[in-house]
Order: structure tokens, then sequence, then C-alpha cells
């Protein structure tokens, strides 16, 4: 064999050497850009691990969150504190405007129910003989029910047929009223009477004073007598 037949002669590339020739590093997940020496090289396993972390990380706060939107122990708690607060304020505060109006109510009743008594204690004890049935009818108009029946049997048996025997004539002012109780629809009464009588037998006017403790009850919008004691 001759020196030019011992030569070597340039072979063509294998189909090994083309493959490893056309595979790149963007086949392998590299970004190629990245892959300087020296550099962290991150492939797509990469951020796909740093994502399922990220996501694990999160999730227990998630439920955390969900849990507790829908059942906080201390929200429910301060909610019903806060009802039960309003409500307690609201009751409060209606029951002090109750009573606020019943004492304005009552205070009323002192006053009516003393001027009340007043004028009925005139009109029950005062009369004129040749009057008398109509005075004293008139009177009981005045009264309660039951007080209204006595007083008028007394009138009809005693008090007319005596004033007409004695020709009397009875004239009462009020000299003096109070309060000894009252309340908005009840009250109890003292007064200081003055009486002025005359008859056939005493022409001369002879003046006496009197005390009558009067219970007193309103009816509608009118104080009813509904007793009167001498005291």
């Amino acid at each position: 064999m001759s020196e030019d037949d011992k030569s070597v002669t340039p072979t063509e590339p294998t189909d090994v050497d083309s493959v490893a020739a056309e595979t790149s590093t963007e086949d392998l997940g590299v970004d190629q850009s990245a892959a300087e020496p020296g550099t962290d090289v991150k492939t797509a396993a990469d951020d796909a691990t740093l994502e399922d972390m990220a996501a694990e990380e999160a999730a227990p706060e998630a439920e955390l969150d969900t849990a507790s939107g829908k059942r906080n122990p201390l929200r429910i708690a301060l909610a019903a504190i806060g009802t039960v607060l309003v409500l307690a304020l609201a009751g409060g505060v209606g029951w002090l405007y109750w009573g606020h109006r019943q004492d304005v109510a009552t205070e009323q009743a002192r006053v009516d129910a003393v001027q009340a008594a007043g004028e009925q204690a005139k009109a029950m004890l005062s009369y004129d003989y040749n009057k008398v049935d109509d005075q004293l009818a008139a009177a009981a108009d005045g009264l309660t029910g039951s007080f209204r029946d006595d007083y008028t049997k007394l009138v009809q048996e005693t008090i007319a047929p005596g004033a007409k025997e004695k020709k009397l004539t009875v004239q009462v002012t009020v000299q003096a009223g109070a309060p000894v109780s009252a309340t908005p629809d009840d009250a109890v009464v003292l007064l200081y009477l003055n009486q002025i009588t005359t008859s056939a037998d005493a022409p001369d006017a002879a003046t006496t004073g009197s005390r009558v403790r009067m219970e007193m009850h309103k009816d509608g919008d009118r104080w009813l007598t509904a007793r009167l004691t001498p005291v």
C-alpha cells in the first residue's frame, strides 16, 4: 500500500453527530439566554415546584379565613352582646319614657282631683229646702255607681224631708284642699269646709267648720266621688 493510500480521507458526519448538533438547550427546557457560565439555570420543573410550595402554604390560611367567615365564635359573641345591649337600651328608654308619662299624669291628677273634690263637696252638701230634690239629684251625677245609690237613698229618706220640714238652707265653701295620695286614675283628697246654716227655728246664720276625706276616681275625662267621709 502506498503512502497515498494510507492518507486519511475526511469522513461525513454520522447520524449520531447530526442529532446531537440539532438538539438545542431549548428542547431540554433550558433558557439559553440564562445558560451562561456562573449563573443558575431555572427550568420549567423548578417553576412548577415553587408554585406547588406556595399553594401548600396558602391553603391553611385560606381554610382559616373560610372557616372564620362561616363561624367565628368571637364575632358571633360580639354580635349577640350588641343585640342584647340594643334591646336593653331600647327597653330602658321605653321604661323611662313610660315612667315620665306616669309622673306627669300623677301630678296632673293631684291638681284635677282636688279641684273636682271641692266642686263635688259643695254640690253634695249645699242645698235650699225649696229646691233640695233637684239640687241633690244633680249632685248625685258626680258620684260613682255604688256611692251614688247610697247617697240618693240618704237624700230621699232623710236629707230632703228634714230640709223641707225645718226650712233648712245650707251653704258650703271650701277653705283648703290637698291631695293625700294620687295616681293617674285615683286620688284621695282632704278638704277643709265652712258651712253656713239657717232654718225656721234659727234664722240667724250659724257657721261651722268641718273636714272631709274624699276618694276620687277618674272615669274618662271626669273625676267622680267614690266616697265622702267626715274626719
